[in-house]
């Protein structure tokens, strides 16, 4: 582990930014070439979704990987947290300009869809913490930096569950992704103290 982690701290981390801003490039690419089948816009949505909550899961891995396994991701956990911000970004803009389109009908979708409800208290969370990922804000904010970015928590639990609720009828996959984002979520439960026996 020692050694993976001495090959980690040579990759730059504008490579993981280059590479974040090169995917949904690639899926728009796909899509105006007919590569994502009969419906292009849905498939780029859910893409985006599930990238975007796959990466919240990661960035809420770090600190168990290096506690637990040794892995130390840490350089890179920003930026996983800044990508994953751009990602559900970019899946509410398709939803909201290619899918729905209607300005009436958005609202009436917020209002009325639990899913779409969950999901867009989840992005309203995570705009402080993209507006605050950079070291000028960690500097200014001081202690205060960490209580805000906390939100992260939430943020991913409630991408968990707006992924479960979307899902039509009984489906596996999301109910994964919510079970690693409960466990990695109780990973950081304080422990309690073991009971001192009195002498």
């Amino acid at each position: 582990m020692t050694q993976l982690n001495t090959y980690l701290r040579r990759i730059p981390a504008w490579l993981l930014y280059t590479l974040g801003a090169a995917y949904p490039v690639w899926l728009l690419y796909q899509g105006l070439t007919d590569g994502l089948g009969v419906d292009p816009v849905k498939v780029m949505e859910h893409a985006l979704g599930e990238r975007a909550l796959q990466l919240l899961i990661l960035g809420l891995a770090v600190t168990p990987l290096r506690q637990r396994v040794g892995l130390n991701l840490m350089k890179f956990r920003r930026a996983i947290g800044v990508i994953a911000f751009f990602y559900v970004l970019a899946h509410l803009l398709v939803w909201l300009v290619l899918d729905v389109q209607i300005p009436s009908q958005i609202w009436a979708d917020i209002i009325k869809r639990p899913y779409i409800t969950i999901g867009m208290a989840g992005f309203l969370l995570m705009i402080p913490l993209a507006l605050t990922s950079n070291n000028w804000s960690v500097r200014r904010l001081g202690p205060s930096w960490r209580k805000l970015h906390k939100l992260t928590y939430a943020a991913c639990l409630l991408g968990g569950l707006h992924f479960v609720w979307l899902a039509k009828g009984f489906q596996l996959e999301p109910l994964i992704y919510l079970g690693v984002v409960l466990a990695l979520l109780a990973l950081r439960l304080p422990k309690k103290a073991k009971a001192v026996t009195p002498a």
